[in-house]
């Protein structure tokens, strides 16, 4: 049987596309060097003095684990040293920073936002994380970044995808011409293809959702999660609740297997909770490659124009037929509420 590292895959969609460069290549090499170095920590934590908590709090004002900054430095580190990046921006940090600014001689020109460790919370409890990333390239021609280059939607997006980091480490992306799987192989320290051609089911059997915000969501969404409930046998409900609470699991299963993941806006936080453009975009943009949705409920993930760094959203994102009906729920109770408004 035949083994096709990642660096061999990349290596040959360069020759069928023309317009690919060695310069996105060692980008994403630069990303999977980093994967491997976090993979290896990730799988010793419970040896190492690198478990719990650090003391400290993010931007987010959520705490940061000792993994969250390890997995932070060594991204931020190799992104940096590959020489392709004008511009890094991370969950972890207040504010992106402009390599242009930090180093005259920059000429990158790539924008990569990424999420180091999305799930941390539950290292302690030996439950899969992962790293969520996303690249733009950048608008303006020369000079340094402009407005206009932090405005684009996750459409404009060249590349986006996910490491998750369980029982065995998988490094999933996309540039816009479908979804592919990596699998580690230890043994020789490489990302070897594993799921070519990724496609989620149009529908599924499980949604994940915290149900323990339930008191919180709107009509529409507890209405939907009912329907979930409900006994059909023609549709194949009720559904598996499934919700691990971390959001890389989560969609990678759902990915594979089909299903819908929410995190609706709440009464806390009307405008949701996850980030857009380093959780949501890069998460959508590989859901719609792969034949699924992400959506808010009323608008298209990758339509949002970001204004802020940690802007955040709603985000229902899966099977597209799942992700279709929770619109469908939302739009009808819209209607009933301008009906008798």
């Amino acid at each position: 049987m035949s083994i096709q590292t990642l660096e061999q895959f990349i290596t040959e969609q360069q020759t069928h596309f023309p317009q690919a460069k060695g310069d996105f290549t060692k980008l994403l090499q630069a990303i999977s060097l980093a994967a491997k170095i976090v993979h290896r920590e990730v799988n010793k934590a419970g040896l190492a003095d690198i478990l719990g908590k650090l003391g400290n709090t993010n931007i987010q004002g959520e705490e940061q684990q000792k993994l969250d900054v390890f997995a932070d430095h060594y991204f931020m580190d190799a992104l940096e040293k590959v020489g392709e990046c004008c511009y890094l921006a991370s969950e972890e940090h207040e504010d992106g920073i402009n390599l242009l600014k930090k180093n005259k001689y920059a000429v990158g020109k790539y924008m990569v936002y990424f999420d180091p460790l999305d799930g941390s919370s539950n290292i302690d409890a030996n439950v899969s994380v992962g790293t969520i990333f996303s690249i733009y390239r950048r608008v303006s021609s020369e000079g340094d970044l402009q407005h206009i280059d932090f405005t684009q939607t996750g459409r404009k997006q060249v590349a986006a995808g996910y490491i998750i980091y369980g029982s065995s480490t998988m490094l999933v992306y996309s540039t816009g011409t479908g979804v592919n799987g990596f699998t580690l192989d230890p043994s020789i320290g490489e990302f070897c293809l594993s799921h070519p051609e990724l496609k989620i089911p149009e529908s599924g059997k499980t949604y994940s959702v915290n149900e323990s915000n339930y008191n919180q969501f709107s009509m529409a969404i507890k209405q939907y999660l009912q329907f979930c409930k409900e006994i059909d046998q023609d549709t194949n409900r009720p559904y598996s609740s499934r919700y691990i609470g971390s959001l890389v699991a989560d969609f990678h299963r759902n990915l594979i297997q089909g299903g819908i993941f929410l995190y609706p806006d709440t009464f806390q936080y009307p405008n949701g909770k996850l980030r857009l453009m380093y959780e949501c975009n890069p998460l959508a943009f590989i859901a719609e490659q792969a034949g699924g949705k992400a959506s808010t409920g009323d608008q298209c993930i990758l339509d949002i124009i970001p204004h802020k760094l940690h802007q955040r959203t709603s985000l229902i994102i899966g099977s597209k037929n799942m992700v279709e009906k929770v619109e469908q729920f939302i739009l009808e109770y819209s209607n009933m509420e301008h009906s008798f408004a």
